[in-house]
């Protein structure tokens, strides 16, 4: 099935891959694509709509990005996004000045004029601005559709072209109507049927899968996280006991992790899962070592070498699973995207496999939609909703040199932790929660006793993609019983503190 697309061109701001999911999660597939995208590759895409992204830069900067007059010419309906709406109206003549007044955060925002965009959308209600600039005159056929107190002209429009732009950001959960705004520019401008679905996917890509594969072998590097995971699942559920799984027990996952990987994937859906118990090798070879650039380097080689040796004794495939996601192939730079972070699933084990093909069956989804596809697929929520954790594991979340003795009471505390964030409730608001042994020790009183132990650091996020993130406001009676629970159940541990430093300066992870 051709599903109908929208493309989302890329202008550098904050909240681009939040549109991205706002469109999907509408039910209208899209693509996050760089905006010096030229008209011809436009043409050729074919979409139904075009969104441009807000972004950093004042348009009337001399290196400003800018698109050719051209797209705005081509038939196909245009929402801007605050920098991206600035962008159509310098684009077709219209002013752009800096503003005397910035506007950032809640403003009251009223529409002024009745269009496709603000059908059933309140006269007045509260949208979310951030920027300096403003536009002043608009292009001949456009009107004013909105403004706020200090921004004349917050939202603008043409309805013959279907050309639109608005100042304030409509894919914040701060703007009132925003999903009904980006819901009518959907459905009543581009005229989406809304053909874009985790079931549909799933049932395109298993006899997508079917076809490709064929009688084919594969091979998949199974880490236990929710990508792997539902990639492998999907992969099962198309070529069944072809698919064999390899899940490499470094010894340094969280409690309990490498029995339920077992017990849900061979045990429960009968997959080929072949577990490589290696976690004497990991930990001889991290000996000593603190520096965490250089635990990642031996954790990599390590997974690389004993993966190799497990492909060995399975022999020539003919293709290599892998979870990657769409945020991993933008923040990998791949095509023209601006490379932010390098991600180990687009690129690495390739090298050491015999294979002929990779298989990437997760690569156009966000996080959100392969939960969704794993919840079609039947995997237990516990899967579904695992926590994220860094290729390294533990060994990251150990300051210093990685011990048994550490690795046990990190263990202990974080999935302390995690049952008290589930018990209350919280396990689906907070992106992101963990527990950190520190390479302190304080003095304590337990009992009668003067202690000098470990001090366990929580780390709580909430975020929309990872990019930036702000500490959770956890309940203070949770954190007491977390703090309680560990000082008490836990091993060498005499204190625990609160992370409340949000990304950037810092980053989620402390190494």
């Amino acid at each position: 099935m051709d599903h109908q697309k929208v493309l989302v061109l890329d202008f550098g701001g904050q909240y681009n891959q939040l549109i991205a999911r706002r469109v999907r999660d509408l039910g209208v597939y899209c693509d996050l694509k760089p905006c010096d995208m030229s008209a011809m590759e436009i043409e050729k895409y074919a979409p139904i709509g075009i969104i441009f992204t807000g972004g950093p830069n004042s348009v009337y900067d001399e290196n400003a990005p800018r698109i050719p007059p051209q797209i705005l010419r081509l038939g196909i309906p245009v929402l801007g996004i605050c920098y991206g709406a600035q962008l159509i109206a310098y684009t077709l003549g219209g002013k752009v000045v800096r503003a005397a007044k910035s506007e950032y955060g809640k403003r009251d925002v009223s529409f002024v004029r009745q269009s496709p965009l603000s059908e059933d959308i309140p006269v007045r209600s509260v949208c979310w601005m951030s920027h300096t600039d403003l536009v002043t005159e608009l292009p001949a056929g456009f009107g004013t559709l909105a403004n706020t107190e200090s921004c004349p002209v917050a939202a603008f429009g043409d309805p013959v072209r279907k050309i639109y732009g608005v100042q304030f950001h409509p894919e914040v959960a701060h703007t009132e109507y925003g999903n009904g705004m980006l819901r009518n520019f959907l459905y009543r401008v581009c005229g989406a049927r809304g053909d874009w679905t985790m079931r549909n996917f799933v049932e395109e890509q298993i006899a997508a899968l079917r076809e490709k594969i064929k009688d084919g072998r594969v091979l998949c590097a199974m880490s236990g996280g929710v990508d792997s995971a539902v990639a492998a699942t999907l992969v099962h559920w198309a070529v069944g006991d072809r698919l064999v799984c390899v899940f490499v027990d470094h010894g340094l996952h969280r409690k309990n992790e490498p029995e339920e990987v077992m017990s849900v994937f061979r045990d429960g859906l009968g997959m080929n899962l072949v577990k490589a118990d290696a976690a004497e090798e990991f930990l001889g070879a991290l000996e000593g070592i603190s520096d965490p650039e250089q635990k990642r380097r031996v954790i990599g080689e390590m997974f690389i070498r004993v993966f190799e040796r497990e492909a060995k004794k399975i022999g020539k495939v003919d293709f290599l699973v892998q979870g990657t996601i769409y945020p991993d192939v933008i923040e990998s730079g791949k095509g023209k995207s601006a490379v932010i972070k390098s991600h180990h699933n687009v690129g690495g084990l390739p090298d050491v496999v015999d294979f002929r093909e990779i298989v990437e069956p997760l690569r156009d989804l966000f996080k959100d939609e392969v939960r969704r596809v794993g919840a079609e697929l039947g995997l237990p929520d516990r899967i579904i909703w695992r926590q994220p954790c860094p290729g390294p594991a533990l060994a990251i979340r150990i300051m210093g040199d990685v011990t048994r003795e550490k690795l046990a009471i990190v263990r202990d505390a974080d999935a302390i932790f995690r049952e008290e964030i589930a018990r209350a409730g919280l396990e689906r608001e907070i992106w992101q929660y963990f527990a950190v042994l520190t390479d302190s020790k304080t003095v304590g009183v337990q009992g009668d006793f003067r202690t000098y132990e470990n001090v366990i650091a929580l780390r709580a996020i909430t975020s929309v993609d990872a990019m930036t993130a702000d500490w959770a406001r956890i309940p203070f009676d949770v954190l007491e019983r977390v703090s309680n629970r560990i000082t008490n159940e836990v091993k060498h541990a005499n204190r625990v503190v609160y992370d409340i430093t949000s990304k950037p300066p810092s980053t989620i992870e402390w190494e």
